[in-house]
Formats: C-alpha cells, structure tokens, sequence
C-alpha cells in the first residue's frame, strides 16, 4: 500500500502542469518526498500505527489533484524509440538544466532514453552530475534522493506483482521522469557552489588564492 501512495505521489510530480504557479511545484514535492519517506519506514517495520502516515500521504495525492488539471502526458513506453545514441540524449537532458523552461522536454528525454535502451545507472549519473554543478537546496536533493530510492525498488516489487511488463518498464520510469522535470524548474541557478568546490581544492594542494 506504502509503494503504491508513493508512485501515485511520483506521478503528481511527472504530471505537474508548467501553467500552474511556480510555488506549487512544492506542494507535489512534499507530498511525494513524505510518501517516500513513509514507504521506506513500512519497508523497516510491521507496525499498524505507521500506516496513519500512509493513509495522510494517500489523502495528500488526493487533495494534490488540482495541480495536475489537465495533466502533463507521460510518454508511454516505445512512444520516444528515435534510435537515438543514448550518450547524445544525456547530453541534451544536461542541455535542458542550462535553459529556463524546459520542464517537459526534460521529462519526454528520460523516456526517449529508456526507449532507445540506456543504460538506467547512467541516466542517474547524469542527473547527480546535473545536480551537483547547480546551488541545490535542501528540496532539489531530496526529491533525487526520493526518485532513485523509488526507482530501485521497482525491481523488488516487480517480484509480487501481477502487471504487464509493459506496466512495470512505466511505473519504474515515472520517478525518474517526475525528478527530471523538477529538477528542469529549478534550474539553471546562479551555480556557485562550484566555485567554492575549486577554492577547497586548491587550498587542499595548498596553493595560494590571492597573490599579495
């Protein structure tokens, strides 16, 4: 019950509609970071009292609905097979973090890289490196933190589940689609932190930053 609340709320997130306001893009990000959250303690323990926590993150996807009215389209599985090389893809997915906007172009290049048979470790790699080079806040890395950890575990569920393959190849992408497109309305930042990153490392060779 746990995994399904936490890909209904993955799913508000890959759905989010851009003409909403900016700031409602947190709403979906809360309500599935928590139902993330609550999925990984119903992993740890069988007891009944955390399932009030699923049951306020399910009652939470519900009152969400509202930001996904109408709702972004999720590309169904083979609907982006271009043949493309999927090193070309993770470029352009890192080209999409450069520009402002690019919300759904950044969803629609995760699911044309799993079409065209990518590497999933390499898509997760590429959206950290996208991560990193940006002033993430606490948000940002939370809902990566999120999407991977639902990711994975499709594998294992995939073990007590009646559905299709085809619905397993969509419920494993739809994470990795909802973080993409969160992570393409935060970005670009101003990204300084990369400048901080270079200074530690060359304090750390113990080279001199300011010539007197």
């Amino acid at each position: 019950l746990a995994a399904e609340v936490a890909h209904a709320a993955a799913t508000r997130v890959a759905q989010f509609g851009t003409a909403n306001e900016f700031g409602d893009w947190n709403t979906v990000h809360h309500t599935f970071t928590y139902a993330n959250a609550v999925h990984q303690s119903a992993r740890r323990t069988d007891a009944v009292e955390l399932y009030r926590g699923v049951f306020d993150a399910a009652l939470n996807v519900y009152l969400d609905r509202f930001l996904n009215t109408p709702p972004t389209p999720i590309p169904e599985p083979g609907a982006n097979e271009t043949g493309r090389d999927a090193a070309a893809i993770l470029e352009d997915l890192l080209e999409t973090f450069d520009r402002e906007g690019a919300v759904n172009e950044a969803g629609r290049l995760v699911a044309e890289y799993f079409d065209c048979g990518g590497d999933p470790a390499r898509l997760k790699r590429t959206l950290g490196h996208g991560l990193l080079r940006e002033d993430a806040g606490f948000h940002t890395l939370q809902n990566l933190e999120a999407a991977f950890r639902q990711f994975d575990l499709v594998a294992n569920a995939a073990e007590s589940t009646t559905g299709t393959d085809r619905d397993l190849e969509h419920r494993r992408r739809v994470p990795l689609i909802a973080t993409a497109r969160y992570m393409a309305a935060h970005f670009p930042t101003r990204r300084q932190a990369e400048q901080t990153f270079t200074i530690a490392a060359r304090l750390n060779r113990g080279e001199a930053i300011h010539d007197e």
